[in-house]
């Protein structure tokens, strides 16, 4: 295993590789999530990623499953102190807005925030998270109200580093810049939807932001912020080439860009999923992979990218195709 720091020089170590549980506890049961999240600390990973909606879609869940089982697996192994949590706030379901979600998200307003923190520490079994997201944009909040809520948190104790997922660059610019002016801490990750394939222009992703250049050139300027990607194996499309691509990367650039990464992966004896993996680890900005599996072949797949090291004109060659 590899690891960096987490939101610049002040943020805890961290393994390269984030293990994302968003499964766990539905559709991943117990017994395999807790076989998966051994094998990526046997691995030496550290860094592991939930939220306290994880997952309320699926038929009978709540949202509490995957924060639920995650805390069972820490205290269980004693692993809280060599574990660097995160999880999030602001997309579970709020019954007082409507019965459909997401539709009824709950939102990112200072009550919100506090009483999310409080649910997901008490889940958890933990007095603390390393790292809290702000999920999903709610712009029916001012966005002052929103970063006063975060950061009162991390004064109190009960949160290290601040991130947002989905959100557009220009929010967690300007979110980041209320922060500083007002001298309270600010964001310092970001956890966006980022693959090898680049989804098509315009292209309806809903909830869901895409890594872009305007967010990989503002993360190139600011060294105290950590890029993460969610999604970055496609849900097994890249093994798969029977499985269909998801319409918005279904474009003749996918076809060349899938042709490239093939050749690659043939030139470095690797697997595809790995040559995505190592090529986001090792870019000009370098992310931290959250990986989606649910089997045991399946992660140490994604941990054996962790040795890949693609060469100059291999990345060249993916970067410009």
């Amino acid at each position: 295993m590899r690891y960096r720091t987490l939101g610049g020089g002040s943020g805890p170590t961290v393994s390269a590789l984030c293990l994302g549980t968003l499964p766990f506890g539905t559709s991943v049961d117990e017994a395999t999530s807790f076989a998966l999240l051994d094998r990526f600390a046997e691995a030496g990973g550290t860094f592991v990623d939930t939220a306290d909606n994880y997952a309320c879609w699926v038929p009978g869940g709540t949202g509490d499953e995957s924060e639920l089982l995650l805390g069972r697996w820490l205290r269980s192994r004693g692993a809280r102190d060599r574990t660097v949590l995160a999880t999030k706030v602001g997309a579970r379901p709020d019954p007082s807005r409507g019965p459909e979600w997401p539709a009824n998200l709950e939102g990112l307003g200072e009550k919100t925030v506090r009483a999310g923190i409080d649910g997901s520490l008490r889940r958890l079994g933990t007095d603390r998270v390393d790292l809290y997201y702000a999920h999903v944009e709610d712009r029916d909040v001012p966005l002052e109200e929103t970063v006063g809520a975060f950061a009162g948190l991390v004064q109190d104790g009960t949160v290290g580093v601040l991130g947002l997922s989905n959100h557009a660059t220009w929010r967690l610019a300007e979110a980041r810049r209320i922060a500083a002016a007002q001298g309270l801490p600010g964001f310092r990750a970001v956890q966006q939807r980022h693959t090898y394939l680049r989804p098509r222009f315009g292209a309806d992703s809903g909830l869901q932001r895409e890594t872009d250049e305007e967010l990989l050139d503002y993360a190139a300027a600011h060294e105290d912020l950590t890029l993460l990607g969610y999604s970055t194996l496609m849900h097994g499309a890249y093994a798969r080439p029977e499985q269909p691509l998801l319409e918005r990367y279904d474009h003749p650039g996918s076809v060349a860009r899938l042709r490239v990464v093939r050749e690659v992966a043939a030139e470095a004896g690797a697997t595809v999923n790995q040559v995505v993996l190592a090529w986001l680890m090792g870019g000009r900005v370098p992310v931290v992979p959250v990986l989606g599996v649910s089997s045991l072949t399946q992660l140490d797949e994604a941990l054996a990218a962790v040795d890949l090291r693609l060469d100059a004109a291999q990345r060249a060659r993916l970067d410009t195709v």
